[in-house]
């Protein structure tokens, strides 16, 4: 089995916070100021997303991007792995 990508990592974390926060796709596309179709896309692990609008549902689900050295290209909190489950 491979180990997920970073895009279906990236939808994974934020559907999971999403879910933990009791809201649904459209209702966190109408907090972020995005379309509900941004929401499914970043959910469905699309490869292409503005980054601008990733930012304004991360400010929504209270999650941060970090810039960081390394070769990793997405790295998740264990946290919010658990929360997955």
């Amino acid at each position: 089995m491979r180990s997920p990508e970073w895009p279906e990592l990236l939808a994974a974390a934020v559907r999971a916070r999403r879910k933990t926060l009791k809201l649904t796709q459209i209702g966190l596309a109408e907090l972020a100021g995005v379309g509900a179709d941004f929401v499914y896309d970043v959910e469905r692990g699309k490869r292409t997303l503005r980054l601008d609008k990733v930012m304004q549902v991360f400010e929504v689900l209270g999650l941060q991007l970090a810039i960081e050295p390394g070769k990793t290209w997405l790295r998740i909190d264990e946290r919010l792995r658990r929360s997955e489950k």
